[in-house]
């Protein structure tokens, strides 16, 4: 296992965004709602400019186009289940509105928990493929989970749950990411010339969440917000990656 310390490092860092966001909502309240909307684009911008120009192309130099062709589908196939297992069941009974936001901010987190495991994998079979790449995805997935950790934090601290239930909870959240890179190295180490699999198959689950989550919910309320955080996420990061190659 290269560069153990330092995939747990740069993943445990990320993973940690989500805790920074959650406290600055506990200190300071929710923010502006174009400021969530870029900062959610810009995430995406910079997670769609790392699939296109860094784990696809890495991908394809590692490994046969089947192999790659199986592990982008089978990224994308594990978001949408993941997706379907977190759909709220229509519930008859009424709940009360503080009933509501407290079930909201819960499956919020338990959906941030899951994705952070194929993520954290995305970090570390990335940079075990190219020096600086799992850096440049840790910054991708720190500035997404920066809006997540906000995202939990607020509707809990409208159902006046405690402030350090929800820090806790956020704190746990986090140290997904981190083990999800752990995953990512085992897998690598215990399956023969499996890299490209698994570079594709983080590129399937991270294009699964841009198109199916942070695009949508971006662009709800402020689209012409959130296309200008989303371009400026891509074209920062396309530019980064190719001024620095791994």
């Amino acid at each position: 296992m290269h560069d153990l310390f330092k995939i747990l490092w740069i993943s445990t860092i990320a993973g940690l965004a989500t805790t920074f966001g959650s406290i600055l909502v506990l200190l300071f309240g929710k923010p502006q709602e174009r400021v969530l909307a870029s900062l959610i684009a810009g995430a995406g911008g910079v997670m769609l400019a790392v699939v296109t120009v860094d784990l696809l192309p890495s991908a394809w130099q590692n490994g046969p186009p089947l192999q790659v062709g199986a592990g982008f589908a089978l990224g994308l196939l594990f978001m949408l289940l993941a997706a379907k297992r977190l759909e709220v069941p229509n519930n008859t009974l009424p709940l009360s509105r503080r009933q509501r936001l407290k079930r909201t901010g819960l499956l919020i987190a338990t959906g941030i928990a899951l994705h952070d495991i194929p993520e954290g994998m995305a970090i570390a079979v990335s940079q075990e493929a190219a020096s600086n790449l799992g850096f440049l995805i840790a910054f991708a997935i720190t500035l997404h989970n920066l809006p997540e950790g906000m995202a939990t934090t607020a509707p809990l601290k409208m159902a006046r749950i405690r402030w350090w239930k929800i820090l806790l909870l956020n704190i746990v959240i986090a140290f997904f990411t981190p083990l999800g890179a752990l995953l990512g190295l085992l897998a690598l180490e215990n399956v023969q010339n499996s890299l490209a699999f698994f570079l594709a198959l983080a590129a399937g689950a991270m294009t699964f969440l841009i198109f199916a989550e942070l695009i949508p919910l971006s662009r709800e309320r402020h689209p012409h917000y959130a296309l200008l955080g989303g371009t400026i996420g891509f074209v920062f990061f396309t530019l980064v990656s190719v001024l620095h190659p791994g």
